[in-house]
């Protein structure tokens, strides 16, 4: 079964069409003699099987039948568009056609919608239970938007990844937590954003591995070639990015290769390390084409990674694609189920992201979560040499798995309370203690960044007391009473089956007088999450301007050696623009 994704009716797919043959066929003319002889044809299908799937971009239609296609041949060229691989040939090489086209084409790509946490009253729910997530595909895949001069769908935005994307830029100094490998510090400060509200910022960091101390690696890489990855930002991007990891390698490591359009194959066996020549051979040999057996290609990859495993060492498959599977098992809810039963064998699964219309995120997401692993989006090779050489550690190495946090709010100093992002990685209080459910796992030396938006004790409410609730007497006045919260972090070690538990109490003391006197990262952090959120539409910030979050952030960049936060500044900078053009 063939689907083909459109945001409106199935008829402007066929106005497309009729635009690409009239295209091709003035291309073909100018380019060919008067004796040339040239036949178009155009065949689709008409029958729907009435398969219809809500996605957060439109509406997903499935047909069954012909391919859509579009064929032009002459003797001088050989040009030919196939609804699974778009074009091939050497006219398509040309920008005006390629770029004609690219400008026609609906954007497909497909995010699943996380509602904004909500406001919560720690009267009725003083518990906030979660577990921790180090992806940061979102924030890289709205930068590409942005750079392109478009706003990301607000769907394509998970603010969390926004704030776990920067690197620290201060000499903040966190506490090792005694008994874990985490360390961890926090900070409050009024919300530049709502002067009856403070923000609650905790840092928690994996314990960091030299790169010349980690286990031996089995490595897989799972390459997409299908026709859907032509190009330079999506299968020329994916191979140099591959190059920059099989440079870090070392001769106890090894690679593995498999590649898949419309079947899988094994493109390289295992190989050492010390062998870069031949793996870097073998992906320069990648050219894209053909449909897209992704369900396949995750079954091969997984029998690799079982045959050549590294007891107690690295065993990780790289999916490096577009996500566009449409051959084979397709479905994200089967292909969720594969991977979970998989990483059960001790082989996690890594999703590296490329591409633009096309693009599944929705499914790259989840399949990561499923696989234990890590979703990165590449949209330049600046941001391959972040995530695979800079950040190689914390995307290889598991310290700690299934990691779940939990803050305990103390209802005399805390009214109310709201999580900023995270949405995808809510727990039930219950889910805390219960080993059997799954959670995030942390790489080596990763920090993450959780933010809370609270209504102290005194402070003007969002949601008005019930009228017929239990009427309970205020806390007792004890020697918790200086604590705003207390959070627990319960882990389990790399190859552990039992979890451990660690906690920290959050002390009042640590509220700064004003925003202007918080910390750098405090201030910066806050930032970052202002602009997710206007993103996203979040009324929160329907009063905030773009212009006042690039003031917050160029004043908090602190000590930007990769210039990370500069850049975030200019992009700020650039939606301010985009948002006045739009109105």
């Amino acid at each position: 079964m063939l689907k083909i994704k459109s945001i409106g009716r199935k008829a402007s797919y066929s106005l497309v069409l009729v635009l690409l043959t009239s295209i091709l066929s003035a291309c073909n003319t100018a380019s060919t003699s008067s004796t040339d002889k040239t036949s178009n044809k155009v065949s689709a299908s008409n029958q729907s099987d009435g398969h219809y799937e809500k996605m957060s971009a439109g509406y997903e239609t499935s047909y069954s039948g012909a391919d859509l296609a579009l064929k032009s041949k002459t003797s001088s060229s050989n040009v030919e568009y196939n609804s699974r691989i778009g074009f091939r040939g050497a006219d398509y090489q040309s920008p005006g056609l390629r770029a004609v086209f690219e400008t026609q084409q609906p954007d497909t790509a497909q995010y699943k919608n996380y509602s904004d946490n909500p406001v919560k009253q720690v009267a009725t729910e003083p518990v906030s239970t979660f577990s921790l997530d180090m992806d940061t595909a979102s924030y890289a895949n709205s930068r590409r938007f942005i750079t392109q001069g478009r706003m990301p769908h607000p769907d394509a935005v998970r603010v969390e990844e926004f704030i776990n994307y920067f690197p620290s830029a201060s000499n903040e100094k966190l506490t090792s937590i005694t008994g874990s490998p985490f360390s961890a510090g926090y900070e409050l400060a009024p919300s530049p954003w709502n002067t009856d509200k403070v923000l609650l910022r905790v840092n928690i960091k994996a314990n960091d591995v030299n790169f010349n101390q980690l286990p031996p690696s089995n490595l897989v890489f799972l390459v997409d070639t299908s026709g859907s990855m032509y190009g330079k930002d999506r299968l020329d991007l994916l191979k140099e990015s591959l190059k920059l990891l099989v440079n870090k390698l070392r001769p106890q490591d090894k690679v593995s290769i498999v590649a898949y359009a419309g079947s899988a194959g094994v493109a390289l066996e295992p190989t050492s390390g010390s062998n870069k020549a031949k793996i870097l051979a073998a992906i320069d040999e990648f050219e894209a084409g053909g449909s897209t057996a992704g369900g396949e290609g995750l079954q091969l990859a997984y029998k690799i990674a079982e045959r050549g495993k590294v007891n107690g060492g690295i065993n990780r498959i790289l999916l490096a694609t577009d996500g566009d599977f449409n051959v084979g098992i397709n479905s994200t809810e089967e292909l969720k189920a594969f991977v979970s039963r998989e990483k059960e064998k001790g082989i996690t699964l890594s999703t590296l992201g490329f591409g633009t219309n096309n693009f599944n995120d929705a499914m790259m997401v989840q399949i990561a979560d499923a696989g234990n692993g890590n979703y990165s989006y590449i949209d330049s090779l600046e941001e391959a040499q972040k995530v695979l050489q800079e950040e190689m550690s914390a995307t290889l190495v598991t310290v700690a798995k299934d990691v779940k946090a939990q803050i305990e709010f103390n209802p005399a100093q805390v009214l109310e309370y709201r999580q900023i992002g995270y949405e995808k990685r809510q727990l039930k209080q219950e889910d805390f203690n219960n080993d059997k459910v799954d959670a995030g796992d942390i790489g080596a030396g990763k920090k993450l960044t959780v933010l809370y938006e609270l209504t102290l004790a005194g402070g003007k409410p969002s949601i008005d007391p019930l009228r017929y609730q239990n009427k309970k007497s205020a806390p007792a006045t004890n020697a918790n009473n200086n604590e705003i919260a207390f959070l627990k972090l319960r882990w389990k070690a790399p190859r552990g089956q039992k979890s451990e538990l660690v906690s920290l109490p959050i002390e009042k003391k640590a509220l700064a007088s004003s925003f202007a006197s918080a910390g750098v990262e405090t201030r910066f952090m806050a930032a970052v999450a202002a602009y997710g959120q206007k993103l996203r539409n979040n009324p929160e910030l329907s009063k905030t301007s773009y212009q006042q979050i690039a003031s917050w952030a160029n004043n908090a960049k602190g000590d930007d050696k990769q210039g990370y936060r500069a850049e975030f500044v200019k992009l700020v900078r650039k939606a301010a623009a985009l948002d006045d053009k739009d109105n």
